[in-house]
């Protein structure tokens, strides 16, 4: 078991969801790249952490299941493709039982950041906001779309405590 360098992967995870909602913030697009790596990094670090297979197992199936449920969500046109997969990567690393505070955790957070952009998108604040950088402006469009990765980032960075990657390595 190499747990000691499971907090560097841990990092680089929380790394790549803040790139992630950042990029979704600024852009409303979440690079492949970005999933992909969170993806790539999880299978190193269960190992490390020394997650029995079965374990890692149930982290995927919990990921392919998010996933199904991601893209079902982007074919309804709740969320965008970079969103969907995101989820889904971050959902690899919460496992079962986690993913039910991730799910909840993001919910409310995207509860939380819809209100926000309500607000910003009405006539009191948007004058406001006109003057702000050219992504805020944007962001403030009334009936435009949510950085919904913002959501997924907080979500999940409150649920990993509850993983069993975490667990497993007691931090």
């Amino acid at each position: 078991m190499l747990s000691f360098v499971v907090p560097a992967f841990v990092a680089a995870f929380a790394g790549l969801l803040l790139t992630g909602a950042i990029k979704d913030l600024v852009s409303y697009t979440i690079p492949n790249w970005i999933s992909l790596a969170i993806i790539g990094l999880f299978p190193v670090a269960a190992l490390a952490a020394g997650l029995p297979l079965a374990t890692i197992g149930l982290h995927a199936g919990v990921g392919a299941a998010v996933l199904v449920a991601g893209m079902a969500m982007f074919a309804l046109r709740w969320i965008g493709g970079g969103d969907a997969k995101m989820f889904a990567a971050a959902a690899l690393w919460m496992g079962w039982p986690a993913a039910m505070d991730f799910v909840l955790w993001t919910a409310l957070t995207g509860g939380m950041l819809a209100m926000v952009l309500m607000s910003l998108r009405t006539a009191a604040f948007r004058p406001m906001v006109m003057i702000g950088p050219r992504w805020l402006v944007k962001l403030s469009e009334p009936g435009g779309a949510a950085p919904y990765g913002v959501a997924i980032a907080a979500g999940a960075l409150v649920a990993l405590p509850q993983s069993a990657l975490m667990h497993g390595v007691g931090l």
